[in-house]
């Protein structure tokens, strides 16, 4: 049962990564109106560096990729894990709506670092 669940949060997470870095590339998603200014600021200042949209944008589909893998899930949860960062504090400092979901996407990470932790012990040791 845990693994199907695990599964079943994993495809979401993973499908919703896919879909957020597809978006920095083709912009089908539109920008909601009330959008806190604090956000529109830290968005232009991203902008103005021309390439960090796009490496971001390659993480989250590669990572999304990868998570939904059972093989390459432990992976794609470490390709994540700096974006998911990145939302976090985005959202603490600049909009704090979203930070529920922020940490629930957190915490679905965590789980499966924490799931995997054995593949990632050679790294540690060393």
């Amino acid at each position: 049962m845990k693994k199907k669940i695990l599964f079943i949060l994993s495809l979401l997470f993973g499908l919703m990564f896919i879909n957020a870095g597809l978006n920095k590339f083709f912009n089908y998603m539109p920008v909601p109106k009330d959008l806190p200014e604090s956000m529109v600021k830290v968005m232009t200042a991203f902008m103005q560096v021309s390439w960090l949209i796009p490496l971001v944008g390659v993480a989250e589909v590669v990572g999304g990729v990868l998570f939904i893998t059972n093989k390459y899930r432990a992976l794609g949860a470490i390709i994540i894990f700096p974006v998911m960062i990145g939302i976090l504090l985005i959202n603490i400092t600049a909009a704090p709506s979203g930070l529920p979901i922020a940490l629930v996407l957190l915490a679905i990470n965590l789980w499966v670092i924490f799931e995997n932790r054995a593949k990632y012990a050679p790294m540690l040791r060393a």
